[in-house]
């Protein structure tokens, strides 16, 4: 039996050019000055977006609970951790970019 020796995979090659980061879309042709900037942004905003409609969908659920709207409490359980885990990812996403940064600040030109 013959193994075939890893190689080094391009990009394109074995996997969709166009995936989402973010909400971005990227694709294989050539990225236009200052794309990685808008594709930054656009992670960051993204993910505040996502903090917000998770807020929001967590004060809906309470209410419906709390008014009669609805009887089952694992939604607002659900909808809580989801609330939850939208701020710790921009937590860390926040930290990763102050970490970033530091680290450039600290190279000796």
């Amino acid at each position: 039996m013959f193994i075939d020796p890893i190689q080094l995979m391009q990009f394109g090659e074995g996997f969709d050019t166009t995936k989402k980061v973010g909400g971005a879309s990227l694709t294989s042709a050539a990225p236009s000055q200052g794309s990685g900037q808008t594709l930054f942004a656009d992670i960051f905003e993204n993910a505040i977006q996502d903090v917000i409609d998770t807020d929001n969908e967590l004060q809906q659920a309470k209410y419906k609970f709390a008014t009669g709207q609805t009887n089952d409490p694992h939604t607002g359980a659900i909808a809580s951790a989801k609330a939850q885990l939208a701020v710790d990812m921009l937590i860390q996403l926040r930290n990763k970019a102050l970490d970033s940064y530091n680290e450039v600040m600290r190279i000796n030109l």
